[in-house]
């Protein structure tokens, strides 16, 4: 399995949000399409916000802390017909339970609880090379972003 991190959430040319995992060494991204809600609440797990008014994620990670359960890692498995798919890994006294998710839910559960992320080495066959997901400009953009920007948590347009 390849360990990867969310860089970014980005809007294509449509403003439909785009997750982009990257690889550790910032050489490959897979984007990943996703919903405003979704985009919403994985953005928010990455800036650390805290609601007053529990969001789904603040349940689940409350539910698997009652239980003494934890999320263990989060693995992105699978990808037919262009939708991917994944699994969230718990820890469930001395017990691995492995339970499917979208993979917008399962990386924003993965962000709030500090849990790795992984893609499988199917699914890494269609993340692409950096230099060939964007125009020259844009990859100097993106290095820019890289280099000021060392958490992630700016939102940046592909178009």
């Amino acid at each position: 399995m390849i360990p990867v991190k969310v860089r970014e959430i980005a809007y294509d040319m449509n403003m439909n949000p785009v997750l982009l995992l990257i690889d550790e060494h910032e050489l490959k991204a897979l984007p990943i399409w996703i919903g405003p809600i979704e985009a919403h609440a994985i953005a928010l797990a990455l800036q650390g916000f805290n609601l007053d008014n529990p969001q789904t994620t603040d349940l689940v990670k409350d539910i698997l802390d009652r239980l003494e359960s934890r999320l263990s890692m989060v693995v992105i498995n699978d990808v037919r017909d262009g939708t991917y798919y994944a699994e969230l890994h718990i820890w469930h006294h001395g017990q691995e339970v492995v339970i499917d998710s979208r993979p917008s839910d399962a990386i924003a559960m993965a962000i709030r609880t500090e849990a790795p992320i992984y893609l499988t080495e199917k699914v890494a066959q269609d993340s692409m090379a950096i230099k060939d997901l964007l125009s020259e400009e844009q990859q100097e953009d993106l290095q820019q972003i890289l280099e000021n920007n060392p958490t992630g948590d700016i939102k940046k347009s592909l178009h």
